[in-house]
C-alpha cells in the first residue's frame, strides 16, 4: 500500500471514531446518578416534594420556661384564597409530643382530661405570645389574636415548643374586640374523633393540619 493510500485509512478511521464517539455522548444525556440531565435541573421540582418529618418537640413538663421566639419581622403570615391566615412554614413547622403515638392514643390524647393537665400556663403563653407578635409583625389587638398551636395538643401537638406556637390573626368575618374566631378548632375536633376511632392515622393528621388546616379534613376524606 502507498504511503498516501495509508494515510487516506488512517484518517477515515479517526473520522469513524470521533462520529460514534459524538452520538454516544449526544444519546446519554445523563447525570453522574443516572438521570437524566435535563429533568435534574427541572423548574418547581422541589416545590412539590414533601416538606418532610414534622419536628418532634421535649413534650409535657412538670415545669414550663418561656421560650425564645423567632427574630421580630422574621416571620410572615400567609393566606388561603379566602383569607385564612396560615404560619410561616419556616418559623411555625409544627412540633410534635413524644408522647404521644399511634400506639399510646387510649393513654393520651383520647382519654379524658389529658390535654388539660399538659396545657401550660398563661404566665408562661403570655409572655411568649407578646414576643411571636413581634416575630410575625402582628400589631393588632392581642385580644383578638389567639396564641395558637399549630398542630393542637388534642391531636398531639408540643405543648411549648415554639416551633408549634404562632400569633393566629383572626379569620374573615371577626367583629374587632371579640377575641379569636378560629374556624380550625372545628376542624381540630374532628379529627381528634376520627384519630380515637380508627378512621385516620394519627400521623396523617399531623401531616394534615401542619401543612394547611383548611384542607386537612379533605385530604384524609373526612366528611366536613
Amino acid at each position: 500500500m502507498s504511503i498516501s493510500a495509508r494515510w487516506t485509512a488512517v484518517a477515515a478511521v479517526t473520522v469513524l471514531a470521533t462520529t460514534l464517539a459524538g452520538c454516544t455522548s449526544g444519546k446519554s444525556g445523563s447525570d453522574p446518578k443516572g438521570g437524566s440531565s435535563s429533568k435534574s435541573g427541572a423548574p418547581g421540582s422541589s416545590a412539590s416534594a414533601p416538606s418532610g418529618p414534622i419536628p418532634v418537640g421535649p413534650g409535657p413538663q412538670s415545669a414550663y420556661t418561656v421560650q425564645k421566639q423567632p427574630d421580630p419581622g422574621t416571620c410572615h403570615v400567609r393566606y388561603t384564597a379566602d383569607k385564612q391566615p396560615l404560619p410561616d412554614p419556616k418559623c411555625t413547622p409544627g412540633a410534635t409530643n413524644p408522647k404521644v403515638t399511634q400506639q399510646t392514643l387510649k393513654a393520651t390524647i383520647c382519654s379524658s382530661g389529658y390535654t388539660k393537665g399538659i396545657r401550660p400556663p398563661v404566665s408562661i403563653t403570655n409572655r411568649e405570645k407578646a414576643a411571636n407578635a413581634k416575630s410575625y409583625g402582628y400589631t393588632g389587638p392581642m385580644h383578638d389574636a389567639e396564641y395558637d398551636h399549630l398542630i393542637s395538643l388534642q391531636l398531639g401537638g408540643d405543648p411549648n415548643d415554639p416551633r408549634n406556637l404562632w400569633v393566629e390573626p383572626p379569620s374573615p368575618g371577626h367583629k374587632p374586640g371579640a377575641g379569636p374566631n378560629n374556624p380550625k378548632d372545628g376542624v381540630e375536633n374532628k379529627l381528634k374523633t376520627a384519630i380515637c376511632s380508627g378512621k385516620t392515622d394519627l400521623a396523617k393528621a399531623q401531616q394534615a393540619i401542619a401543612h394547611d388546616w383548611t384542607t386537612a379534613l379533605s385530604s384524609l376524606g373526612i366528611k366536613e
